[in-house]
């Protein structure tokens, strides 16, 4: 049965901590088995963890956005449809009463899929449909999940919906109560393994999620949730597990493994705190990693107090792998011990779709697909990404110049009417392409892959130089006289292409010759060198806006306008109102990579 959050809560007031038991299938003269006489080879019993991550509504090897199989050059396969069959392999050959499915968050947001069904055929409506990563992973029969930051993308209402439909709990020790500080959503999980002749062995699940939420998604959940960090929470509940009698302790963790943030110093918690956890709490076994989209087999990790050895696997994204964690328990002393801890992968690309998942979710399917091949205008000419990230590409410009117009339009009659309007965007994908002749909403959607909103920022010409600045960072310096490789251009320090910025309504170059923070050449705004002083009005996705990138001054900045309507859909109205995409409409040339001032192209 699906975990009831306000008997939960009920409980965890009354006693200041909660627990969610399932499936206890020990009889109960199996607790009394401890007095007898212990038999001359001790008890065993093996427990297989499975785990996904970061699913970002994938059910199908389905790639949205290029209307086709889902292929890349590594050969991967993805969506629950395979993992399904994955699960059932392993069920069949470990029994399935020694196994446990856990996932580790970020599952509502990614696909057009999902997007359908938070905003076209909303979750939420009256007497709308169930969701359909909760239809998957209710029918895979999934025990337990952690919160992922994209499940907030949406509203609360949206996620509040999906935590109903789901027929497992959704965890999140560190999602607290912004009033109370106490847990808003189930901090663990607890489920009993019956073994014959001796004790059941108590599996704890603790969820953790990610700090990041709070700037991340802060117009939904400021004021009503705060998100502590990792390292803290688990060192407040995992003692708790134990002297409630866990066996073994999972910790399923939508954070990385790598100890960095993307954020800088906005928040005071770690983002990927994955390995931290490992490091500096007591008692754990396992963890699940999420939110890094990276493939670890198996990660171990020396806790610093005991020494001891924990286990970390993250398998990959978009339900392409799935951990195993074969754990192995000795029963001794009058008590289960976990022996040794071994994690693994399956790759989704060995097997087939299981069919019971096909045939759940094929209407589903064959609705968003219809949707996305919807036509909303024409292209006089082939806009593509393949070279957005070293050239100004009118395909980015379209998003800027939407932006723009968007904004002047929203601030329109306002007190900052008359100030200019400028833009960011950032070359999201690289295989990106709007065709030309007839544009559907797929072709636009696969330019902006993201469901972010539109902020207004008011910002100065010399705050807009900084953060320019700060954006130049992402090319790697290269002498005017080195051989350039664009495959070795960009990427600096390991920024991702989402974090690099082109900003509109400004000319400038980058010399990328010169070191870091001193690129920006020949900054000029309406022909004339920018004024420091001049007032600008930023267009600016909200994950920027909120911090995200750590770009300079912009997330402090004062907050003109905002709203809740995707980037995607503006585009996707801009050019239906056109009903011709024409580069002359939107494409300028604002910058160009240099060196020593002469073009790198």
């Amino acid at each position: 049965m699906p975990l009831n959050r306000r008997k939960f809560l009920k409980k965890s007031a009354a006693t200041g901590a909660g627990v969610a038991v399932a499936g206890a299938a020990a009889a109960p003269a199996a607790e009394a088995a401890e007095v007898r006489k212990p038999a001359k080879h001790p008890k065993r019993y093996s427990l297989t963890v499975m785990g996904t991550t970061d699913l970002h509504g994938h059910v199908f090897n389905w790639d949205y956005f290029k209307d086709a199989e889902y292929s890349d050059k590594a050969g991967n396969a993805m969506g629950l449809a395979r993992v399904s069959t994955l699960v059932n392999q392993v069920r069949e050959q470990k029994g399935r009463c020694n196994t446990l499915l856990l996932d580790a968050g970020d599952t509502i947001q990614g696909t057009p899929l999902t997007y359908y069904y938070a905003k076209v055929d909303p979750i939420t409506a009256k007497g709308g449909p169930v969701h359909p990563m909760a239809q998957a992973m209710n029918a895979i029969g999934y025990d337990a999940a952690a919160l992922g930051n994209h499940e907030f993308n949406y509203g609360i209402e949206t996620l509040r919906k999906f935590e109903q439909q789901l027929h497992f709990p959704l965890l999140g020790a560190n999602a607290l109560d912004a009033k109370t500080l106490k847990p808003a959503f189930p901090p663990y999980f607890i489920k009993k393994f019956h073994v014959p002749g001796a004790p059941p062995v108590k599996v704890a699940v603790l969820g953790l999620t990610n700090p990041g939420i709070a700037i991340w998604d802060k117009a939904y959940v400021q004021g009503k949730l705060t998100f502590p960090g990792l390292e803290e929470q688990a060192a407040k509940w995992v003692p708790k597990l134990r002297s409630m009698g866990a066996d073994v302790v999972v910790v399923s963790a939508h954070s990385g493994s790598s100890g960095t943030s993307s954020y800088g110093d906005q928040v005071p918690y770690v983002e990927n705190a994955a390995a931290n956890v490992a490091r500096q709490v007591p008692g754990i076994d396992a963890i699940l990693v999420g939110h890094a989209h990276v493939e670890i087999p198996e990660l171990k990790v020396t806790n610093e107090t005991t020494g001891k050895t924990v286990v970390l696997s993250e398998p990959l994204c978009y339900a392409e792998r799935l951990t195993l964690f074969d754990i192995e328990l000795v029963f001794g002393k009058g008590r289960w011990e976990v022996e040794s801890v071994v994690a693994s992968l399956l790759n989704a690309n060995s097997v087939a779709d299981d069919p019971k998942i096909t045939k759940l979710l094929t209407d589903e399917h064959a609705k968003v697909v219809k949707y996305v091949n919807q036509v909303v205008g024409t292209a006089t000419e082939t806009l593509t990404t393949v070279e957005a990230r070293y050239k100004d590409a009118a395909i980015i410009d379209l998003i800027t110049k939407v932006q723009e117009d968007v904004v002047k339009a929203a601030l329109a009659g306002t007190e900052y009417a008359s100030l200019p309007v400028i833009a960011q965007a950032s070359p999201f994908s690289r295989t990106s392409e709007i065709p030309a002749g007839d544009v559907t909403i797929r072709d636009l959607s696969s330019l902006y892959v993201y469901d972010n909103t539109l902020v207004a920022k008011l910002m100065t010409g010399a705050q807009i130089r900084a953060y320019l600045e700060y954006s130049a960072e992402y090319f790697v310096q290269t002498a005017a006289d080195a051989v350039v490789d664009v495959e070795k251009l960009t990427n600096a320090n390991g920024r991702p292409d989402y974090n690099y910025d082109y900003v509109s309504g400004l000319r400038y170059e980058i010399d990328v010759a010169q070191a870091a923070g001193s690129r920006i050449r020949n900054l000029t705004y309406d022909g004339a060198a920018l004024d420091d002083a001049q007032q600008f009005v930023l267009a600016v996705n909200n994950y920027r806006a909120n911090g995200g990138g750590a770009f300079p001054y912009v997330a402090s900045a004062k907050e003109l306008w905002s709203e809740s309507t995707e980037i995607r859909t503006r585009i996707a109205e801009w050019v239906t109102a056109k009903g011709v995409l024409d580069p002359k409409d939107f494409a300028s040339v604002d910058w160009r990579l240099t060196r020593n001032g002469t073009p790198v192209f």
